[in-house]
């Protein structure tokens, strides 16, 4: 029997004694800990050589301190008011890092393309050594070390605080190429272009240049972590890379960066609230299930709550207060969004997302790409205003990047099923991109229901995509823009077995000659009290079966046995 539950039976065993006398009976957890020598448990950073004059490279002092803590049995490190630039601060065990109001740790600037050092000489951390499976992911995801902040195979520690880190010298993950020297890329790997994008007024650096950080804080095979109120601005490729971390928490954060929030990749039992997430170029909050540990692992048991993520606002005027949006000729992606995938090895199970807004970027996505089962998923409480793509995009595909035979299935192309939405508004979205669930030819989403959702879009003249039929695109890379202009205004469904929308409004703020629902090879279907323009039809139907429409506005009740190319 292990230790708790030993604990918990003599406990009962001693109730009548009370928890004083029973608790000197029982053994501790805190035995299991490191004993702590210092009498404070502080280590001021200060203490062990730190500046927080912006200038001077605090990295030695810094993780000075984190070794004393360490050795001490833990305690918190203090960053007092001041700016430390570093190059790689490294985490351990026990320890927590408290970054006080003003204080900023600064990432120094990497070296440049050619170059083979940065700030005064320093470089970050060399990237861990190329693995046969790399080239199932992009750089930035199977790489922790190349960071400002780092930790590995460690437990029970923080960052705490409401202090920022500032990536000011970290690779947002693109460059103007590929290093002097620099090895081939895998076989079979197809590059993306390096586009120079305009962030503000700092250089651009190579991420897969030695010495280069490439991100603001990473974790691999970890586990009770907490992140708590402290600041990220332009966390470089990933704000946080979290993979293979259990019983993790991160909260009241806000990051305002230049590419994606936050991966949760390959984690177990996290609980994500209270944060906002600026990110125009990349995703907000982006749970993932990749193949970046070398085998196969879910990302479950997850709550993402209370959280705002747009990608409409300048970089950095989240975090000072001045919400600067972007002029409507910018080009920025304002992707800012919420989504599961597109790295999708291991699977997406047991997922609550509640009361969240999105504002000025893409839609929520759920996206099984790569083998995954992505399933029991949840989504409540949702409001979205000014979305760019999709409000809602389900997709199961057969992209399978990963090694031959290690879906979670014999046929390798994964699952979405069982996944419920409710209480969903959707105010003043772009119109050219409907909603879209859609698996692929022998692989459908099933178990999809949709209840109390508003769609109100702002329609238009959409007469010559009415007749189109999107590809199927089996094997692309998923994004709701991949299958071109929609035939649907408000939801567009391919290849689902086994849906219900109840309680569902579509509503275009200009007439649109498109249908509300457009359905292909769809088996059971209800729509029940579903709102939608009547002209034109609402409904169009190929290759349907089983469908039914009850106590609805959008057309009369009807029961449809079978029906291709037919409108109701």
């Amino acid at each position: 029997m292990d230790t708790f539950s030993s604990a918990r039976r003599d406990l009962l065993k001693f109730g009548g004694m009370g928890l004083a006398a029973a608790a000197a009976t029982l053994p501790s957890y805190a035995a299991t800990k490191p004993t702590l020598h210092s009498s404070s448990g502080v280590f001021d950073v200060r203490t062990y050589g730190a500046t927080g004059d912006g200038k001077t490279v605090d990295t030695p002092a810094i993780n000075r301190a984190i070794e004393a803590a360490a050795a001490a049995g833990g305690g918190t490190v203090i960053f007092p008011a001041g700016t430390y630039l570093c190059f790689s601060i490294h985490l351990k065990s026990y320890v927590d890092l408290f970054l006080s109001q003003g204080a900023t740790i600064l990432a120094a600037d990497s070296p440049l393309p050619g170059q083979t050092t940065g700030y005064n000489g320093g470089t970050y951390d060399a990237a861990e050594p190329k693995t046969s499976y790399d080239a199932f992911q992009d750089y930035g995801h199977n790489h922790w070390h190349n960071s400002l902040i780092w930790g590995e195979d460690i437990h029970d520690f923080s960052i705490t605080g409401p202090g920022l880190i500032y990536g000011k010298g970290l690779s947002f993950g693109a460059g103007p190429g590929r290093p002097p020297g620099a090895p081939p890329r895998p076989a079979g790997v197809v590059p993306r272009a390096y586009v120079p994008r305009k962030r503000g007024d700092y250089p651009m650096y190579q991420a897969e240049q030695a010495g280069v950080g490439n991100k603001a804080i990473a974790l691999k095979n970890c586990r009770n972590v907490i992140f708590r109120d402290f600041s990220i601005l332009k966390g470089g490729h990933f704000g946080l890379l979290l993979t293979g971390v259990d019983n993790l928490t991160i909260d009241n954060l806000k990051i305002d960066t230049d590419r994606d929030g936050m991966d949760i990749d390959c984690c177990k039992n996290v609980r994500v609230s209270n944060c906002t997430v600026n990110s125009p170029w990349d995703d907000g909050i982006c749970p993932k299930s990749s193949f970046a540990l070398g085998y196969n692992r879910a990302t479950e048991n997850l709550t993402i709550t209370n959280c705002f993520v747009t990608g409409t606002y300048e970089l950095g005027t989240v975090l000072d207060g001045t919400w600067k949006k972007f002029a409507d000729d910018a080009h920025v992606y304002r992707t800012g969004r919420i989504k599961c995938g597109t790295e999708s090895n291991g699977g997406f199970k047991n997922i609550t997302i509640s009361n969240c807004v999105f504002e000025g970027c893409h839609g929520l996505a759920l996206e099984s790409e790569d083998g995954a089962l992505c399933e029991d998923i949840t989504i409540t409480n949702i409001t979205q205003r000014d979305v760019y793509e999709s409000p809602i995009f389900f997709r199961l595909g057969a992209r399978l990047r990963g090694p031959k035979g290690t879906g979670n299935q014999s046929t390798v192309v994964g699952t979405l099923q069982r996944v419920l939405v409710d209480n969903f508004v959707s105010y003043n979205n772009d119109s050219k991109v409907c909603s879209i669930l859609s698996g692929i030819p022998g692989y459908a989403i099933k178990d999809i229901k949709l209840s109390n959702i508003y769609i109100q879009h702002q329609g238009g003249d959409y007469a010559s995509q009415v007749n189109i039929v999107p590809p199927e695109e089996v094997e692309k890379y998923p994004d709701p823009g991949m299958f071109g202009p929609m035939p649907a205004q408000g939801f567009f469904f391919r290849h689902v077995n086994n849906l219900e929308l109840s309680h569902v409004e579509v509503s275009p703020m200009k007439a649109d000659p498109r249908p509300s629902f457009s359905l292909q090879e769809v088996n059971r279907a209800d729509f029940i009290a579903v709102t939608a323009p009547t002209n034109p039809p609402a409904f169009h139907l190929n290759k349907v079966t089983d469908l039914r429409i009850l106590l609805s506005r959008a057309a009369k009740d009807t029961q449809v046995d079978s029906a291709d190319d037919k409108t109701l």
